[in-house]
C-alpha cells in the first residue's frame, strides 16, 4: 500500500486542459492495476492531489439535468463562462476564480475500498478546515457537500463535491467558495436543488479577501491526518 501523495498545483488552468490531465493520470493508474493482476506484479501506485482554479465554467454531472442551466449559450459567451457535460456524480456546478478546486485522484487500494467513507472525508476535511475559520459547517442529510446552518431556511452550501472512481480509483472532487462571485450561481440551480442559496467564505467572515493558498494548506493538513497520507508537494 502506497500512501504518498503527490500535490500538484496547476494555478489557474483551462477547466477541458485540467480534465484531460485528470484523465490521464486516471488512465495510467488503472492501466497499471490492470497490469498488476495479469502479470501478477506489485507494482505501487501513484497517488496524487491536484489543487486548481479555473475561469469561469459550469460542468454537468452524468445524473445532472440540462434545465439547471439557466442561460443561453450566447449569455455564456456574454459571461466569459463555457460549458461542460462530465464523467463525475451529481448535478450542474459552476467553477471560478476565487474558488479552491481539488482533485484528488487516489488508488483508494492504498486507503481503503468505499466511496461512501471517501466522501465523508472529504466532507470532513472541509468542515474541519472551515472550523478553523470559526465557521461551523457540517453535511445536509442526502446531500453530498458542506454546508452552513443546515436545518434551517438560511441553509447555504459553501463546498460542493463530485467525484467518478473506477477500480477503486478516483478523479474529480470538490469546489470550495472562498473568494468565489457567487453571482455566477444565480445562472444554474446549483446542484439541481432548488431554493437553498449559495455562500463563500469571505462572505461568511466579512472579509474582501482571503488567502487561497492558506486555506489549501489548512486542506493538505487535515487532509493528511484523515487519510494518513505522507504529502510530497510539487510546485
Amino acid at each position: 500500500m502506497n500512501k504518498e501523495v503527490e500535490v500538484r498545483y496547476l494555478g489557474v488552468k483551462d477547466y477541458k486542459e485540467t480534465w484531460d490531465y485528470q484523465e490521464a493520470l486516471f488512465k495510467n493508474t488503472l492501466d497499471l492495476k490492470i497490469k498488476n493482476r495479469r502479470e501478477e506484479t506489485n507494482i505501487p501506485t501513484k497517488n496524487y492531489f491536484l489543487f486548481v482554479e479555473h475561469p469561469h465554467v459550469y460542468t454537468l454531472g452524468k445524473s445532472g439535468d440540462a434545465e439547471n442551466l439557466l442561460i443561453s449559450e450566447k449569455e455564456l459567451q456574454e459571461k466569459n463562462a463555457t460549458f461542460y457535460k462530465i464523467n463525475r456524480g451529481g448535478d450542474i456546478t459552476y467553477h471560478g476564480p476565487g474558488q479552491i478546486v481539488g482533485y484528488p485522484i487516489l488508488d483508494l487500494d492504498n486507503f481503503f475500498t468505499d466511496i461512501h467513507k471517501y466522501l465523508r472525508l472529504l466532507e470532513e476535511m472541509v468542515i474541519l478546515t472551515l472550523a478553523e475559520y470559526g465557521l461551523k459547517a457540517e453535511r445536509s442529510p442526502g446531500e453530498t457537500g458542506v454546508w452552513l446552518d443546515v436545518g434551517t431556511p438560511f441553509a447555504r452550501k459553501i463546498c460542493a463535491m463530485g467525484v467518478r472512481a473506477s477500480r477503486w480509483v478516483t478523479m474529480h472532487g470538490f469546489a470550495l467558495n472562498v473568494n468565489a462571485d457567487l453571482g455566477y450561481f444565480d445562472n444554474i440551480i446549483p446542484c439541481g436543488i432548488k431554493g437553498k442559496a449559495v455562500t463563500s467564505m469571505n462572505v461568511e467572515l466579512g472579509r474582501k479577501e482571503i488567502s487561497l493558498e492558506e486555506v489549501e494548506g489548512k486542506l493538505l493538513k487535515h487532509f493528511k491526518s484523515l487519510f494518513e497520507a505522507e504529502l510530497i508537494e510539487n510546485a
